[in-house]
């Protein structure tokens, strides 16, 4: 008996070892109290565990979160082992072939599961970002189907414009009153650096509206792929951005679609055309008048709060504007002579309110979207959105389009795709 229990002792790796070792453990000492007390023993019990056959792991897997068992457990489950040709035959051997094989199994188990939860979280964002993409063109697609029906009836774009920027104000109040979104800590200098930015954003919008009530909704997105030639330009001239012959390459195609477009656009006109040009040259204003103006970095906001800043200050920009321009517009008497052309006052101000939800809701899903992506990505997912939204309105309206407008639409857009693509190309540092 005292050999089984001399076998079981954790001390028996350790005469395989050390002959000195060896000649003690053959000394016939038993000392079950200092052999269970052992620090080093409890380690190798745990290696001895995982070594155990399958019916027996559970108990094993237990006394790693127990404390260590006393040694008349460990007898039990060793005198249980099948006989063999050595002394203390009723022992498995724990030799370290069958340790390294135990800690071999649980050191496998680890990576594993920790890649395992690498790619549910990597799954779990490409996920949300396809959702966000999603939404980005939903919301687009909407946005100028009903916008597009609220002015053709309602010939007032700057009133539309100001209803579009007073729901996103509104929506800006709810967020930071209900906490949905920090409240920023403006000063004074911060506010004097985003009003440029508010000008050009209110000036943008207002010119896209004009746009669309005067042509077709394809017609004023393609006449929009000229954001780069514009932002080409502006960098050239304000930030001293001098562009590589491969983002000049990828400038003609986009002027040439664009000119054979709009040679053979069916709702083609002088005033919509100039309007989607002012709307280009304004909003590529904004792009570079956000590089040229900048905040101190300890007072930097984020996209999604310098976007709901500038929509609250394009709505106290353009209430004036409107006011003696066109004047107050969104009465009875108006939305009434604007039922006799297609949308009685219930459709007119439900349309105008979806067109307005829709306005704010694609701009903050884009800004969200670009602080989850590099620039170039979020580029060329505007292009794909350009397309969707051409095709879609050109599908509802059931807009005529020849080949070869359908052609020129198609080498504008693919130039913007190869512009996005070739941006990000750098030049080569000059060698002396």
């Amino acid at each position: 008996m005292q050999s089984a229990a001399f076998a079981l002792s954790p001390a028996s790796p350790s005469f395989l070892k050390s002959p000195a070792a060896g000649r003690r453990a053959f000394g016939l000492r038993y000392d079950p109290i200092r052999i269970s007390a052992s620090p080093s023993s409890r380690a190798r019990d745990a290696a001895a565990a995982s070594a155990v056959p399958r019916s027996l792991s559970s108990a094993a897997d237990s006394s790693s979160s127990s404390p260590p068992p006393p040694l008349l457990q460990r007898r039990s489950w060793s005198l249980g082992s099948p006989p063999s040709s050595r002394p203390w035959g009723g022992v498995p051997f724990l030799g370290p072939d069958r340790e390294a094989r135990g800690l071999e199994a649980r050191a496998a188990s680890v990576p594993e599961a920790a890649g395992e939860g690498e790619k549910s979280g990597g799954l779990g964002k490409t996920l949300e970002l396809g959702l966000l993409f999603g939404l980005w063109y939903l919301f687009n697609i909407y946005f100028n189907i009903y916008n597009k029906q609220v002015l053709k009836a309602f010939h007032y774009p700057t009133n539309v414009t100001l209803a579009q920027f007073a729901v996103g104000s509104v929506l800006v109040i709810i967020m930071w009153t209900f906490n949905l979104y920090k409240r920023p800590k403006l000063s004074r200098s911060q506010l004097l650096s985003i009003l440029p930015l508010a000008v050009v954003h209110t000036l943008g919008n207002l010119f896209t509206n004009m746009s669309l009530g005067k042509v077709a909704v394809s017609f004023t997105h393609t006449i929009k792929a000229m954001e780069p030639f514009f932002s080409v330009i502006l960098s050239a001239m304000f930030l001293g951005e001098m562009p590589t012959i491969w983002v000049v390459s990828s400038l003609l195609p986009i002027v040439g679609g664009v000119a054979l477009a709009s040679m053979t656009e069916a709702s083609f006109n002088w005033a919509g055309f100039w309007s989607a040009m002012a709307s280009n040259l304004t909003n590529q204003s904004r792009n570079v008048l956000s590089k040229k103006v900048m905040v101190k970095k300890e007072e930097s906001l984020d996209n999604i709060t310098l976007f709901s800043i500038i929509t609250m200050m394009s709505f106290v920009l353009l209430f004036p504007v409107t006011y003696f321009t066109e004047g107050l517009k969104f009465t009875p008497a108006y939305l009434q002579s604007a039922a006799q052309q297609g949308l009685n006052v219930q459709q007119m101000l439900t349309r105008s309110f979806l067109a307005a939800l829709c306005f704010h809701a694609y701009q903050q899903v884009s800004y969200m979207i670009l602080q989850r992506v590099s620039p170039v990505t979020h580029s060329v997912g505007n292009c794909v959105k350009r397309v969707v939204v051409i095709v879609s309105s050109v599908l509802f309206f059931r807009t005529p389009v020849s080949p070869i407008n359908s052609l020129g639409t198609g080498v504008a857009l693919a130039g913007v795709f190869l512009y996005s693509r070739v941006k990000r190309i750098k030049p080569k540092p000059k060698t002396a």
